[in-house]
């Protein structure tokens, strides 16, 4: 057993030195940029004539890389691939397994500056929403390597005279991985860590803006010799490779994180029994949020306004975990909202690659229309007090957006928006806050700002989120530290990096011996 846990530290970038390493790799990624990157099916690599390019979202004609695209013929030799190998790759000692994902996150340690560097071409962050990225992607590979070495120890048992019982947990079979682009070193490690670790194969299928990310990781996979098949990296449009794979009767379990409607899908075609399917497939599944700040009439207002400002528009607002609602007392109300819009108009909008950007672009052209079409929502539902136009038309620049005087059922304070918008609702009571924050259909994240000691005991028992946090803002969930996922249309309550999530990539096996 290794060392206990600890989360790996964020890197210092008032440090000149790692502000000049961080430029170093900045060059070398660049200079990289324009590979092409095939499919990897068993171990062999193969290029298709269809393909797909992923752009820098800063810079619009700045091609990342060229991605080849599977057909459901290639998925359906992938799903053969995962199948083969699981025969021999769950007989692996739990122990080795392991130890593939402490070598993996070795190297990633080593090398974060080039995983952060491409990160944030590719996918838009800064330096340090990109750090944060990839020191989660180590934090979960760390972890769950961990996580499986305890779960392979003898599991305690009631005693029983003349039998001896032991419970095993046994892997499950081929998965398919479907990551998201907002975290797509971190989500999609841990998701393709936790399940191989546990015994399973998996075809991954990167999002489609995000790919290249997804192409180095598998590359790290084969720098420290995992077994050709264990991962089969498959990229290919949703709507046809995506529903074959849900669909495919050898599939044992879809790990998927994204947008609630696309989840729902999923776990809708998951439900179905295919010809020749054996068991009842899994999903698990992480779908979103509408999160909610409320700010209580004895709050520390600047305190309160930090954290709603970095929840809201830390990385453009493209997390399932960000502020989208600030559901403030009528007391402190407008002293919120000034103490907020001031801080946002000091924040630095640009390209990500430039140390002084706080804010970079959203991930691209899609998400720029729905975005800007949210934003003409709001015109009509709110008082706009800042923002509301786009930036550098070379990229894909929103800028922070905040309405005021927002009713809590509006559409804006509803939806799920994914990007730089930010609503205000006031509350008379703080009853009536914890009221209107839970009013969604989500379930997420929340955060409550108070210092009053009855109203974040109520808050504990009320507030229905997976992940609530008091007195901090209510992003930047750490491995191990924070287990995040959320409830009601948020996903299927699994908690990713916490000692539980293990279990649904796994089966208990009980063994007893009379003697």
């Amino acid at each position: 057993m290794k060392t206990p846990f600890q989360n790996e530290p964020f890197t210092d970038f008032s440090n000149e030195a790692n502000r000049k390493a961080y430029d170093t790799a900045l060059s070398e990624i660049e200079a990289t940029l324009g590979k092409t990157y095939p499919l990897i099916i068993g171990g062999k690599k193969i290029d298709t004539t269809n393909s797909n390019q992923s752009v820098n979202p800063a810079r619009k004609d700045q091609i990342i890389g060229i991605v080849s695209q599977a057909d459901t013929a290639l998925a359906e030799q992938a799903i053969q691939s995962a199948a083969a190998t699981f025969e021999t790759w769950k007989l692996t000692d739990p122990n080795e397994r392991a130890r593939y994902l402490f070598k993996a996150a070795a190297i990633m340690r080593r090398r974060k500056f080039e995983f952060s560097a491409l990160l944030t071409l590719e996918a838009g962050k800064t330096r340090a929403e990109a750090d944060a990225d990839t020191a989660e992607a180590i934090d979960f590979l760390e972890f769950y390597a961990r996580e499986m070495q305890r779960l392979s120890q003898p599991q305690p048992l009631t005693r029983l005279d003349g039998e001896d019982n032991e419970l095993y947990y046994i892997p499950l079979g081929v998965g398919i991985v479907i990551p998201p682009w907002n975290f797509p070193l971190a989500i999609m490690a841990g998701m393709t860590a936790a399940s191989i670790v546990c015994g399973n194969t998996v075809v991954l299928k990167p999002a489609s803006t995000t790919p290249v990310i997804a192409a180095k990781f598998v590359e790290l996979l084969e720098e420290v010799s995992l077994p050709p098949g264990v991962v089969n990296f498959l990229p290919g449009p949703g709507s046809e490779v995506g529903d074959y794979l849900v669909d495919h009767p050898q599939t044992r379990f879809i790990s998927f994180t994204g947008s609630r409607d696309v989840g729902l899908r999923i776990n809708e075609r998951a439900a179905r029994t295919a010809p020749g399917q054996r068991w009842i497939k899994r999903v698990i599944a992480e779908m979103g949020g509408k999160d909610s700040i409320i700010v209580d009439n004895d709050a520390d207002l600047d305190l309160a306004a930090d954290a709603i400002t970095a929840s809201a528009f830390g990385f453009s607002g493209q997390k399932c975990s960000a502020c989208s609602r600030a559901i403030v007392h009528a007391e402190v109300y407008d002293s919120v909202i000034e103490k907020v819009v001031d801080r946002t108009r000091k924040l630095a909008i640009g390209d990500p690659a430039e140390a002084a950007t706080q804010v970079g672009p959203v991930i691209d052209e899609k998400a720029y229309r729905k975005i800007q079409d949210y934003v003409e929502i709001g015109q009509q539902e709110g008082r706009l007090v800042h923002g509301g136009g786009t930036g550098d038309p070379n990229g894909y620049f929103i800028e922070p957006t905040i309405f005021t005087d927002v009713d809590a059922r509006a559409r804006i304070s509803q939806e799920e928006i994914f990007g730089p918008v930010l609503t205000f609702t006031k509350a008379q009571s703080f009853e009536e806050a914890l009221e209107f924050a839970n009013n969604t259909d989500y379930g997420l994240t929340g955060a409550v700002i108070s210092n009053n000691r009855a109203h974040l005991e109520d808050a504990r028992r009320h507030f229905h989120v997976g992940n609530l946090y008091f007195n901090r803002k209510c992003t930047g969930a750490l491995v191990g530290t924070h287990p995040f996922g959320g409830f009601n249309m948020s996903g299927t309550d699994s908690k990713a990096g916490g000692r539980d999530y293990l279990l649904l990539f796994t089966q208990a096996k009980l063994v007893s011996e009379r003697y």
